[in-house]
């Protein structure tokens, strides 16, 4: 398929729930091989937004469309197009793994797929677990083969709805690996987290949502350049602070003094009034701005 058709193109989705307006003219467009974030607090229309993508749900106006299949009307193309791994557990209690593998191959008409089944059960880490009933597995362990579930099909588009909520690092570090070398060799790659630092490290687009719209869209590190507060850690030889400074300068529980600054002169200037009050400075660390630095400021500007 042509580079040039989105992998995912909507236009001006809406959906209300009742008095809930869940999406309110929601337009964003994909490309094949990015690995995009979808940011945004509980409630935002996040789920929304990837229900429709799935068919789940349908749209009240607008339209979604997966690498060139609108999700209405072309919804068995759409569908064999994505992967999608929810954010609920959900899984069949009389099947093992493999079994459970093998049956949503069929959904996909795959007959012959033993071969990619073996390459993403190890990848997660699930060859051992092969043989399991899937009532008999850790919550882990059910989310990594949700994983395998959507990914059975070799979909170009991968769609991750919290992927990592509530599960170990273990998993979180070999998951992403996975995921990243499936972004490397070409599959589009659609994240929702609530950890931000997951979404700054691994997505080169970010979106986020509030109320149903989308209230930011650009390059990671684009968003990032948006705000100019810094951090610093102090770590004082003193319980008391300069009066002047009490106002800006917060104790962190570990008794050290944390301050925000967006000039390195406001930095200076604090520095040399310890150096009158004769306060010195154990220890001090440097903390540049972070995704949720933006995130917290656009949320509260939008």
């Amino acid at each position: 398929m042509s580079q040039t058709i989105p992998a995912i193109h909507v236009s001006g989705l809406c959906k209300r729930f009742h008095t809930t307006q869940a999406l309110d003219g929601v337009s964003l467009e994909i490309q094949q091989g990015e690995f995009f974030g979808l940011l945004g607090p509980n409630g935002a229309g996040k789920t929304t937004l990837i229900s429709i993508l799935a068919g789940l749900t349908r749209a009240d106006s607008g339209h979604a469309v997966i690498m060139g299949h609108d999700v209405v009307r072309d919804y068995r193309q759409s569908r064999r197009a994505l992967g999608m791994v929810p954010q609920e557990l959900v899984y069949d209690p009389f099947f093992n793994v493999r079994e459970t593998l093998h049956i949503q191959s069929g959904y996909f008409g795959l007959k012959r797929n033993e071969g990619w089944i073996d390459e993403v059960m190890h990848h997660l880490d699930l060859t051992q677990h092969a043989d399991k009933n899937t009532q008999r597995l850790s919550g882990g362990m059910k989310r990594r083969l949700l994983v395998a579930q959507a990914l059975v099909h070799k979909p170009p588009v991968i769609v991750l709805d919290e992927p990592t909520a509530g599960v170990d690092v273990d998993l979180r570090r070999s998951l992403w690996e996975f995921i990243s070398r499936l972004n490397r060799e070409g599959h589009t790659i659609l994240l929702t987290t609530h950890y931000l630092e997951e979404a700054q490290a691994l997505c080169g687009r970010i979106a986020m949502l509030k109320s149903g719209r989308v209230v930011a869209l650009d390059a990671t590190r684009n968003l990032l350049k948006l705000t100019n507060e810094h951090c610093a850690q102090l770590r004082l030889d003193s319980e008391v602070v300069p009066d002047v400074w009490q106002k800006r300068l917060q104790r962190d529980p570990d008794g050290s003094w944390r301050f925000n600054f967006s000039e390195y002169s406001d930095l200076e200037t604090l520095l040399a009034d310890l150096r009158v009050a004769d306060t010195r400075v154990l220890e001090m660390r440097l903390q540049e701005p972070d995704l949720e630095d933006v995130f917290t400021d656009i949320m509260r500007r939008a």
